[in-house]
């Protein structure tokens, strides 16, 4: 019996349980499948969000906290376990934007690096962008992650430690419940039990509290993307134009998302979004079309109201806590998102304050 369950293996649930291990704590780590293989995988890794002065401010909170965590982070996964989740600190141009005037004042705001700068600036770092622009909004400081290879090392730190147990490939059937006190999840091998369970199964999680009576607005919202194998230099840095992205990789792949899409939990790909994607690449790099695309997928983000994911614990059920509802932003906003979490359930001081993110009140 371990000190914590937590159900689910993407980054939320892999920093989480790193965070308290790191303290000391026992964890068992559940998941349907192996680790990382769902949004976690699917995702881009941009470490910002998508137009971030459009946010409210409990996400910026998080997502500020992150962005500064992740350049450690990186470091100490690189010597923990040898695997590179190829962090880059490349930044982010964003062009075409029509309420340049609130971003600037964001920026101002939070003490957050952004500037407008012309058309030399731009196609001098960029000389594959698409003619006719004159002026970017420009964030120096943002990261990429190359998330798959961010999974693959979270996973490998934690197999490294004796405090971890991974139970890959154990479908959660329902939760343990004794005297309104959940002790763990029945899965279709057997129990698996700790002091206290924590449900961080992204767009599933809502599942998870339904037989409980709970209805946590946490849905499932499918994101279809692709990537093109280009040679290295083709695109350097993250461009955002029209709510579409191009992002580099460091072997010069380039990816390109993605849509938005509120079709429960179907996963399959479409022509029409394979089209879609195809023309906003050459619209962002017209030098795409001499590439061919490598692969065309789709993934399921945990979609909450305005984004602001639920964490902290379920009221009226001891022994139950939720991380999840990140929705566009699990990469970014995962480390504090984790942290604060793992601070709460440690008696120790949250890094951000949890109040806008509890679930009283909420659900």
């Amino acid at each position: 019996m371990s000190d914590f369950v937590i159900v689910g293996a993407g980054v939320i649930g892999m920093m989480l349980a790193r965070e308290l291990i790191q303290a000391g704590a026992t964890v068992s780590l559940v998941d349907r499948s192996a680790c990382a293989q769902e949004a976690t995988w699917a995702g881009g890794g941009i470490v910002s969000p998508l137009y971030p002065w459009r946010y409210s401010d409990p996400v910026t909170q998080l997502a500020t906290w992150s962005q500064s965590s992740y350049l450690h982070l990186s470091q100490d996964l690189i010597e923990e376990t040898g695997c590179d989740p190829e962090l880059r600190q490349k930044g982010m141009y964003m062009v075409g934007v029509e309420d340049e005037q609130a971003a600037l004042s964001w920026a101002a705001q939070f003490n957050r690096p952004m500037s407008k700068v012309g058309a030399a600036h731009l196609y001098a770092r960029e000389a594959n962008f698409c003619e006719g622009y004159q002026s970017a909004l420009w964030m120096p400081e943002v990261c990429s992650i190359r998330n798959p290879r961010l999974g693959k090392s979270l996973r490998a730190s934690l197999e490294k430690s004796p405090r971890v147990t991974l139970y890959e490939h154990h479908e959660v059937r329902h939760l343990l419940l004794d005297n309104d006190k959940v002790h763990g999840v029945r899965t279709a091998q057997g129990d698996i039990s700790g002091g206290k369970t924590i449900i961080t199964a992204g767009a599933w999680s809502s599942e998870l509290l339904k037989p409980l009576g709970f209805n946590l607005p946490v849905e499932p919202v499918k994101g279809q993307m692709m990537i093109f194998k280009t040679p290295v230099g083709t695109v350097n840095r993250v461009i955002l134009m029209a709510g579409r992205y191009v992002i580099p990789r460091n072997d010069g792949r380039v990816l390109v998302g993605s849509t938005l899409e509120r079709e429960g939990f179907d996963k399959n790909t479409t022509q029409d979004a394979y089209q879609s994607l195809h023309q906003t690449a050459l619209k962002i790099i017209p030098t795409l079309a001499d590439y061919e695309v490598e692969h065309h997928w789709a993934g399921l983000r945990p979609g909450s109201p305005q984004g602001i994911p639920f964490i902290g614990d379920v009221p009226g059920v001891a022994g139950l806590a939720v991380n999840a509802g990140q929705y566009r932003n699990g990469l970014v906003l995962a480390p504090a998102s984790t942290r604060m979490h793992a601070d709460m359930l440690l008696g120790r001081e949250p890094v951000v304050n949890p109040a806008a993110y509890q679930l009283e009140g909420r659900i």
